[in-house]
């Protein structure tokens, strides 16, 4: 079998008759331009979408598959080995017991059925194993933990992409996102541009997401109870939408919050679709969202939000010729209708009209595509037409397409509908002159029928598919190298997520260490930074390991000077295609006053959690070199520009041979996908030529055999009617010797001498026959192989992957910040004595 294209069943010569020899290959770049499987319930039309499925997965091409009532778990059911132990577990013990029958005799009629079935459509061990490990399969259930949990707070999250540059896409997905939520809480079919509930909500998520800001629930709450903005159009908020109606809508949305049974939407696996298409080493993904314990609201939310994922995700693609992934919805029923205006309808008709540009492919399953919108029909190129249940049915159906595709015979279609049986569809493509009547293969999947909640958890153990919660890893920061009377050594400090302010207490003397209430001027054209008071006295103590002794006294806060440098570094190679910037940040404490400095040393820091003023009534250290003149700034700034060019390097990724190559800002899978994509269009245009020739050849020999063919039957003709002559005239021969006539023997021996002739000519038709079919089977062979070839090669090329180490130039090093930034610490009277603690952590 050719393994560019999907094996999807063998042609028939009419709806009633058994499959021919001809095998149906569907070439999948025809689902760039989107597929529509069509037949009433129990025509075999999951079936043919789990045999494309599979086909996909063989092929690596990965896929979202959104399976509302359950039937797309099978899909995770490999049992390569076809052993009734595997079968068993799956298997309804009630329908073995009506049957009379044990579970484990059924088991084992079962595996001997899929089997039998496997071995029938040409289906060996070596296909189901490759199956097995052709993708990394997971049924996902929103709303639920018994598969893995998917988290949708992450919609509310701000895209990895830049407002000014990509304004309509964000637009685009705030829109989806409010329509999703407004309608999860019972407000449809909305009119953006009319429900001020609508405007205002997107209001909200634009001026944070503009500003590269992210939102959860609770803060969309409370800002749509106190809106971040003055205006809504020429209008005060308050006028266009009054405080009393805004806490009816806050009212609705929290309830959604407070919900015992939302927790559930907010943990898990966020809707990132590279991490859904791909794992973490490149490998595909079929992720399954199994939707059927859920409201049709609930539906409806997800079904949203996904679609928005993937059109904000697609539009950051490059463009594609060959299929990148493959966007499968079991039903599409209600989706996408042709009057209303659900959630759902806007992002995944704009996803069908633009998928194709980026090798994204939907396939779309219904019992009746004429409760889908005209207009996502006329994007289908592909039609997969099974058995409908009522003549008025089909003729709905048959209007439908009549208006979706030019060129469409309406009195043949309708024929041969009428007339299909189950697992039987006409094809109708755009990419082919006419279209194919064809039986599904027999699926690899074990077909156990739609899986319950409760059977989730065992399907995903039998894959091994598994989500872990992530783990949040406290920041650490060691306290500053600075000598102190009492506290010389304190332990590592977490940093706090959001810095709290320090409990302010009352100087109550002023201490007499050598500091001044007059802060240092820092040398002219070098910065100032103050780094955060966030501790209180009690949690310094705490952090460095000490008790905070009764009688302990803050008598003042001190500022000590310290060192920060600041640089981006940018790495440009056009032949790597790097355009990278780097940003190093670094803090040195205590600077040696000769100006040697150990940058390899230093601390990283956050310029964010910097500020521009210092606590109120501090006083200051005195500035010590080299932090106290320009000239010895100037060489420290010196010194750390040439450390940044010996130093900092950055790594980049090449495969020569696909001519790809990509900075760091590219994950490892992201770029094997990149290569995996080029490899995949480059042996597709092999195989394309290959193909021409192997072609060309097969026609050659096939003509020639039917020309055999058809002299062999003449021959075998002739060869009858010559034995009719001899017969009839030895007959004579006979007849003369009663009626003592005299007859020459003469035409005796020339009927004879033809039949004789007559003879050979068949048996060297026979002999040419079997010859030309013993070519064609050689040929078939070589091409096969050639094809695997083909397919090994490429493969084998996606993993020539190097790394190279780039290095900056001096003058792509830009020091962005280099200056003072002041320490703060505690200043302490205990037991007698004086101490420092730091105030920041």
């Amino acid at each position: 079998m050719p393994n560019s294209k999907f094996y999807l069943g063998r042609t028939l010569e009419n709806p009633q008759s058994e499959p021919t020899d001809k095998t149906l290959y569907y070439d999948p770049a025809d689902l760039t331009t989107h597929a529509i499987v069509t037949g009433m319930t129990g025509s075999g039309k999951t079936g043919l979408c789990v045999i494309l499925l599979e086909e996909a997965a063989l092929q690596g091409i990965p896929a979202l598959i959104i399976d509302p009532k359950g039937d797309l778990t099978n899909l995770l059911l490999h049992f390569p080995d076809l052993a009734p132990q595997d079968f068993q577990p799956w298997l309804d013990s009630e329908t073995a017991r009506r049957s009379g029958k044990s579970i484990s005799e059924t088991a084992s009629d079962t595996a001997k059925t899929w089997k039998d079935g496997l071995a029938k459509w040409d289906i060996d061990a070596s296909r189901l194993r490759a199956l097995k490990n052709a993708a990394q399969f997971a049924v996902y259930t929103p709303g639920s933990d018994a598969g893995i949990p998917v988290s949708v707070l992450s919609s509310l999250a701000v895209p990895d992409l830049d407002w000014k540059s990509n304004k309509e896409i964000l637009r685009e997905k705030i829109s989806s996102t409010v329509t999703a939520l407004l309608g999860l809480i019972g407000e449809e079919d909305l009119d953006p541009l009319r429900s001020r509930e609508h405007i205002l909500l997107s209001h909200i998520f634009e001026n944070a997401w503009s500003k590269g800001k992210s939102l959860d629930l609770t803060e969309l709450i409370l800002q749509t109870q106190n809106p971040p903005f003055d205006k809504l159009g020429a209008l005060p908020v308050d006028s266009f939408f009054p405080a009393k109606a805004r806490t009816a809508l806050v009212m609705q949305l929290n309830a959604i919050l407070a919900s015992p049974a939302f927790e559930t939407w907010r943990e898990g696996q966020a809707l990132d679709i590279p991490d859904l298409l791909y794992t973490p080493d490149g490998r595909p993904r079929h992720s399954v969202f199994y939707l059927a314990h859920l409201s049709e609201t609930e539906r409806m939310f997800f079904v949203t939000l996904l679609f928005s994922a993937v059109e904000t995700w697609m539009r950051t693609q490059s463009g594609a010729t060959s299929l990148r992934a493959l966007l499968y919805m079991d039903e599409i029923y209600g989706y996408l209708p042709p009057q209303r205006n659900p959630p759902s309808k806007a992002p995944i008709l704009r996803t069908l009209k633009q998928a194709r540009a980026f090798g994204i492919g939907l396939l779309l399953a219904t019992q009746n595509p004429v409760d889908i919108d005209y207009k996502a029909l006329s994007n289908a190129g592909s039609w997969f037409i099974g058995k409908l249940q009522t003549e008025r049915d089909k003729e709905r159906f048959l209007d439908g397409l009549e208006s979706a595709s030019g060129g469409f015979n309406r009195r043949t279609y309708d024929k041969l509908i009428s007339s299909l049986g189950k697992r039987s569809f006409i094809l109708h493509n755009i990419h082919e002159k006419r279209p194919a009547l064809f039986r599904t293969r027999w699926a690899m999947n074990y077909l156990a029928g739609p899986m319950t909640r409760t059977q989730i958890p065992a399907l995903n153990g039998l894959v091994n598919a598994q989500w872990f919660e992530p783990e949040d890893a406290p920041e650490t920061i060691s306290k500053p190298d600075v000598e102190s009377e009492s506290l010389a050594s304190y332990q590592p400090v977490s940093v706090k997520k959001t810095p709290r302010r320090p409990e302010r207490q009352r100087v109550k003397s002023r201490p007499h260490d050598g500091s001044s209430e007059t802060r240092p001027a820092i040398p002219s054209s070098f910065s100032e930074h103050f780094l955060p008071f966030n501790l209180s006295l009690a949690e310094a103590f705490d952090a460095a390991k000490r008790p905070l002794s009764a009688d302990a006294e803050q008598v003042g806060i001190v500022y000590r000077p310290s060192l920060l440098a600041s640089a981006t570094i940018r790495f440009l190679d056009r032949k790597y295609d790097v355009d990278s910037e780097v940003l190093r940040t670094l803090w040195a404490q205590n600077p040696d006053p000769r100006g040697a400095i150990r940058w390899e040393q230093a601390r990283s820091l956050s310029l964010d959690i910097l500020t521009k003023m210092p606590a109120p009534q501090s006083r200051f250290a005195g500035l010590e070199p080299p932090l106290n003149t320009a000239k010895a700034m100037k060489a420290l700034e010196r010194d750390f520009k040439d450390w940044l060019y010996r130093s900092t390097t950055l790594k980049a990724r090449a495969n020569v041979k696909l001519k790809i190559y990509a900075g760091p800002d590219v994950s490892k899978s992201d770029f094997m996908r990149l290569c995996a994509d080029a490899a995949r269009e480059k042996r597709d245009v092999e195989i394309d030529k290959i193909s021409d020739r192997y072609e060309r050849k097969l026609d050659t020999l096939e003509n020639r055999l039917k020309r055999e063919e058809r002299e062999l039957r003449q021959d075998e003709d002739e060869l009858s009617d010559r034995k009719m002559e001899e017969m009839g005239t030895h007959a004579e021969n006979v007849l003369s010797l009663f009626s003592k006539r005299r007859r020459r023997m003469t035409t005796s021996l020339t009927k004879r001498r033809l039949t004789q002739q007559a003879k050979a000519d068949v048996e060297e038709s026979i002999e040419a026959i079997d010859d030309l079919e013993r070519q064609i089977r050689d040929l078939e062979a070589e091409f096969k192989t050639k094809l695997d070839e083909i397919g090994d090669r490429w493969g084998d090329v996606v993993n020539e992957i190097s790394e190279v180490t780039l290095t900056p130039t001096k003058t792509n090093i830009f020091v962005d910040d280099f200056g003072v930034v002041w320490m703060p610490f505690y200043l302490v009277e205990v037991g007698g004595g004086r101490v420092e603690a730091p105030a920041f952590g």
